[in-house]
């Protein structure tokens, strides 16, 4: 499909050309290594995703009719009443994995209200063959019910039309359907309706999907996959991969992602990018536009969602974020320019992101509770908030970057006492704790079991000036401070329920289970401070614990002898020209050379200016 103008997307191509012979064979070793990587599901397995969905579409039927039953309708309205899914995500785009969720929608009529789908629906789902661990979670921004069946994840979102009947040829290319739907409906809907647009907006699918699957398995090792962290989403990848296939229509997979790496380093942000021009539509809702919302204004690297109304689906990226999906960027620009050449191979280009050992410095997160329900909505309420952690971090100064890690730790922890307890919280989980089965618990008086997440940021710091003298000091304890009030904010926030810990360590003190197995490095030999107690005892900021009572200010836990303000303050020891704190090797656009593309393409054709229409 192309437009008027003969050609897909806001600027012209940069090459109509077809691939060479050798982008070619790197296609076929790229497509080789992505299945050795297990990203393809089995035929067995696109069978089964088909006959599961093949249920849901009739327990919704299902659902729409028995809600119609009791809203009085006749037999006949309430069977012609319809109801219809739609999937989206990695599914809809054909890139899902063997153990990929799929994003469902659930379209209804206007009788059936979203009560109802918790209510009517969410309880049928659960009597639905092979179906385990379904639960809703109504108070979403996007409201969703989670569920398992027959071993297959799927999300479900639910969109009311304005409609009495949903027909069995319903599409939601139409964006009249969106006339008079409440905002959790638009943005229900805007996900199916997001992947369909991006389907048909690049000139071939099979090489758009192979490409993409590429990306996506990249920015996952990397660690640089997650929206709510301030990184991309799936969304956005999907996005910037179908923008560098518009550039380049004739080309394969293996030349997508050589240009896809290229272009993205070179990108002049905050110049959006845009699938097609941003349109008005037939609702009272914004459309992205910089030039009439300063907030639009503020978005560093804007990737703009095709379907009305338009959105940023980057709006969480920090400055800190940035800068680190723009390095990975050119590391990638340079294993795939070692790959057409033939001296290195795509293994490479998946290798596992180096978080854990990248820093001298990390703070760790902690959300905990008492339950396991509870935990999921905590946990989910801090993580959320991390990012406000991270933004407030960068006004620190000798702060460099900080860099918050793409998912938090989960454990489970059998305590035998409220000191135990209070241990656990501030992340100090001793082995003994560790090993403690729920079952050791059952005959001991005043046990309890703590649910704990932990999150990580770790923190670039500047290498001391040359000539300073003396100790430096690093004070974050206002940001971590005022991000603990931030997460008790929210309104189902309980004191005696639910505990908060902001805390620095080092990175030897980093527990295993952040590392794959046989991946530590041996510690070294460190020098330890006279009370040979180790990091266990680093500064906490706010260490409000979930617990039976509240602790008296004796109670509370020493500082460690090195950490001289709140929040994280350091003497460094000396070592070396950096006093003893690590910086990340992070240079600026003009110490790096930058990757090029071939001769005669040139990056600035689709880099030029296109405004907000």
């Amino acid at each position: 499909m192309t437009t008027e103008k003969g050609y897909l997307g806001v600027t012209p191509p940069i090459s109509t050309g077809e691939s060479s012979e050798r982008e070619k064979e790197v296609t076929a070793t790229l497509m080789e290594e992505l299945r050795r990587q297990n990203t393809f599901e089995s035929v067995e397995e696109a069978r089964n995703r088909e006959i599961v969905l093949g249920r849901v579409a009739a327990v919704v039927k299902k659902f729409v009719r028995q809600v119609s039953l009791s809203r009085g309708l006749s037999e006949a309205a309430a069977s012609a009443a319809g109801g219809k899914i739609f999937t989206f995500g990695s599914y809809r785009l054909g890139v899902h994995g063997p153990s990929s969720d799929i994003d469902t929608l659930c379209v209804v009529p206007k009788h059936v209200s979203r009560e109802d789908f918790f209510e009517v629906f969410e309880p049928m789902l659960k009597d639905v063959e092979g179906a385990t661990e379904v639960s809703g979670v109504p108070e979403a921004f996007v409201p969703i019910i989670k569920a398992k069946i027959s071993g297959i994840p799927l999300d479900f979102l639910m969109a009311r039309l304005a409609l009495s009947s949903i027909p069995d040829d319903l599409t939601l290319k139409d964006d009249n359907l969106l006339r008079n739907l409440d905002d959790r409906c638009v943005r229900s809907l805007n996900g199916s309706r997001v992947n369909d647009e991006i389907l048909r907006l690049v000139p071939n699918v099979h090489v758009y999907r192979d490409s993409l699957r590429c990306i996506k398995l990249w920015a996952q090792r990397r660690a640089i996959y997650s929206n709510v962290n301030g990184f991309l989403g799936g969304v956005a990848w999907a996005i910037l991969v179908a923008r560098i296939c518009q550039l380049y229509p004739n080309a394969i997979a293996g030349a997508i992602v050589s240009r896809f790496f290229i272009i993205m380093y070179q990108w002049s942000w905050p110049q959006p990018v845009l699938l097609k021009q941003i349109e008005e539509g037939p609702l009272q809702v914004r459309v992205w536009n910089p030039k009439l919302y300063p907030a639009d204004r503020s978005h560093r690297m804007p990737i703009i969602t095709p379907a009305y109304p338009a959105m940023c689906s980057t709006h969480n990226v920090t400055a800190s974020t940035q800068m680190i999906v723009t390095e990975e960027f050119k590391k990638g620009a340079d294993i795939v320019d070692k790959v057409i050449v033939g001296t290195a191979s795509w293994s490479e280009l998946f290798t596992k992101h180096d978080f854990f050992h990248k820093y001298r410095y990390y703070l760790q997160v902690i959300a905990s509770t008492g339950d396991a329900d509870l935990q999921i909505k905590w946990s989910g309420t801090v993580e959320s908030r991390i990012r406000q952690l991270v933004m407030k971090l960068e006004y620190v100064d000798s702060l460099i970057l900080a860099h918050p890690f793409i998912k938090g730790f989960e454990q489970i922890s059998h305590c035998i006492s409220d000191d135990e307890v209070r241990k656990v919280a501030l992340g100090d989980v001793s082995d003994v704790i560790r090993k403690r089965t729920k079952a050791e618990l059952e005959e001991v008086e005043g046990a309890s079991t703590v649910h704990s997440t932990t999150f990580y940021i770790g923190l670039a710091i500047e290498p001391k000036q040359p000539g300073a003298v003396g100790p430096r000091r690093l004070d974050i304890s206002y940001p971590t401070t005022e991000f603990t009030k931030l997460v008790k904010m929210w309104e189902k926030y309980d004191e005696a329920k639910m505990g908060i810990v902001v805390r620095n360590i080092k990175s030897s003190a980093l527990p295993d289970y952040v590392f794959d197995e046989g991946e530590r490095q041996p510690k070294p030999t460190l020098k330890r401070p006279k009370t040979g107690k180790g990091s266990s005892k680093s500064s906490n900021t706010s260490p409000d614990l979930p617990n039976k009572k509240r602790k008296s200010e004796s109670d509370a836990p020493l500082h460690h002898p090195d950490d001289l303000l709140p929040g994280l303050s350091m003497s460094a020891v000396s070592s070396g020209d950096n006093n003893g704190i690590f910086a990340p090797n992070l240079k600026t656009a003009v110490d790096i050379k930058s990757p090029q593309l071939p001769f005669g393409e040139n990056v600035s054709v689709a880099t030029g200016t296109v405004g907000a229409q």
